[in-house]
């Protein structure tokens, strides 16, 4: 595993030290990677869901934001 440094907001700490507190789980690592690992499985579940053509126009829209930047 890579180590990393990510910023929260001092509301999501607490709240992750209130679900460590009540037995959810056993470390700050261990909720954060939970939680990365259900978004990342929802968004995967998104993306095989789209048809060529949706996926195209989220791409091209996608791509003319970052262009706009």
């Amino acid at each position: 595993m890579k180590i990393i440094t990510i910023n929260l907001p001092q509301k999501y700490l607490d709240a992750i030290e209130t679900l460590i507190n009540l037995g959810y789980y056993p470390s700050r690592s261990e909720a954060i990677r939970i939680a990365l690992r259900d978004f990342l499985g929802a968004e995967l579940e998104m993306f095989n869901k789209l048809d060529r053509d949706s996926f195209q126009k989220l791409k091209k829209t996608q791509l003319n934001s970052m262009i706009a930047l």
